[in-house]
């Protein structure tokens, strides 16, 4: 989805003359969605700038970080209830070097101080989103003229540091792929055991003998087993599965503690 750029330009003004953000914190998200076996990730294209970011923003005088990246997320997915963790804070002294935003401002006519606090060095702090690919909508902001998914190992070219939060928030979802949390998130609620067997396989990178991994979830006692999928086809039709309640719930109601937030 695109947004207009006098849109876009009126938006801009409004953002750099607000007072009302947390100096020098930003939050930004990495979105991942599973699509076709492949798991990819929720970029942003500057306007008239061949560079990508990740879903981000700063944070209001009047809200958690938390809040922060919640509101992030829907303005760019207009969905609620997702997974949503903090996993990392990125504080390089050099990350935010490049002068994007001195370009962006400067191509859409709008002058703005040199020593303006949008141009300042920023600390962010990243959170890790999964969402189910065939629920999501997409929505630019005004920095951006276009949000669109792409292959995590086929990333364009990213601004800042946004590459390196990428890196880190897939080793945060390979290291706890097997807390159910990813594989609830990304599947759809009714799914097939070679459907989440490639899940795993895809996150992890590696390749798992169909009979070894079945007989390893059926013994976590986490799935309920539904009915066949008849497809038409001549092959022995799968058994479709779900999460138990209990699991799904839990990990969609309460997917952190906010204890565990800075």
């Amino acid at each position: 989805m695109k947004i207009k750029d006098t849109k876009s330009k009126e938006t801009l003004r409004e953002l750099i003359e607000t007072k009302d953000f947390v100096a020098h914190i930003s939050v930004d998200c990495t979105i991942f969605g599973f699509h076709n076996n492949i798991l990819k990730v929720l970029l942003l294209k500057y306007h008239d700038l061949d560079l990508w970011s990740l879903p981000g923003g700063f944070v209001f005088n009047d809200e958690d970080l938390r809040e922060a990246a919640e509101r992030v997320l829907y303005e760019r997915t207009q969905l609620k209830g997702l997974f949503l963790k903090q996993f990392h804070t990125f504080g390089r002294i050099d990350r935010t070097e490049n002068n994007v935003h001195q370009i962006l401002l400067k191509n859409k006519g709008i002058e703005v101080p040199e020593d303006h606090w949008i141009f300042q060095r920023f600390i962010t702090v990243g959170y890790c989103s999964l969402i189910d690919f065939s629920m999501a909508n997409t929505f630019p902001d005004a920095f951006n003229e276009s949000c669109e998914w792409f292959e995590v190992n086929k990333l364009p070219k990213m601004a800042f540091d946004h590459d390196r939060v990428i890196e880190t928030g897939l080793e945060y979802l390979r290291m706890n792929i097997n807390t159910e949390v990813a594989a609830s998130n990304l599947l759809p609620e009714k799914f097939t055991m070679k459907d989440l067997q490639l899940l795993y396989e895809t996150i992890l990178g590696q390749k798992f003998r169909r009979n070894n991994f079945q007989r390893k979830i059926l013994s976590l006692n986490i799935l309920d087993r539904l009915e066949k999928l008849y497809d038409g086809s001549a092959n022995k039709a799968p058994y479709l599965y779900k999460f138990k309640s209990k699991v799904h719930n839990a990990i969609h109601q309460y997917p952190i503690s906010n204890d565990e937030e800075i």
